[in-house]
């Protein structure tokens, strides 16, 4: 991804404020993956950055089964406050897609946890990619980086990058009766970094 890689930028005021947007190809044709940020981006500082992967159901439909609609408000309203940069990568399901999250929510029903009824549909517990963000970061020129994530994978996959991730932000949602078994299997099987107590 070069520096004229992207496939449009645009104005775009939203509910949380003024932003920049541009799309950058994915490999489905009409679903961008997408970089919002202000206009006073400081991309010679350290920026504050948001990668988010695409959850319908909770970011447009506002499930309640997860935290992602939860996190991609808080992300827009950080990235507009603090000049910040929201990188919405279409990586639905956590890669799976939205047919199989909505297969792996039948089995959540029937007493799988999302770590398992991932696995029992056949695929890796998280098998999402952020390559891409790193190629975004550098199209925006950002080369160093405070990150909004839990996700220790996320952190890591920032490793052999032009890309120093130099804090880590933490951007946590409050556990609710619909999300709290997703979110301890969050914490107690895949690693997030969740300081509040979810119970046992």
């Amino acid at each position: 991804m070069g520096d004229n890689s992207f496939l449009v930028a645009s104005r775009l005021p939203t509910k949380f404020g003024e932003f920049l947007v541009k799309a950058y190809p994915s490999h489905v044709e009409d679903f961008p993956h997408l970089a919002f940020y202000t206009t006073n981006l400081k991309t010679d500082e350290v920026v504050d950055v948001r990668v988010h992967s695409e959850c319908m159901t909770g970011d447009v439909f506002g499930s309640v089964k997860c935290d992602c609609g939860e996190q991609l408000d808080f992300a827009m309203n950080w990235a507009q406050s603090h000049y910040g940069v929201v990188i919405y990568l279409r990586q639905e399901g956590r890669g799976i897609g939205l047919i199989n999250k909505l297969k792996a929510y039948n089995l959540q029903d029937k007493g799988f946890d999302t770590k398992e009824a991932n696995l029992e549909l056949g695929f890796h517990e998280d098998p999402r990619d952020y390559s891409v963000a790193i190629q975004i970061l550098n199209d925006l020129g950002i080369s160093a980086i405070r990150l909004l994530t839990n996700n220790p994978e996320k952190i890591n996959s920032f490793n052999d990058s032009e890309i120093k991730v130099v804090e880590r932000l933490p951007i946590e949602i409050q556990a609710h009766l619909d999300n709290v078994d997703y979110l301890k299997t969050k914490k107690d099987r895949m690693g997030h970094l969740l300081l509040q107590n979810l119970g046992s």
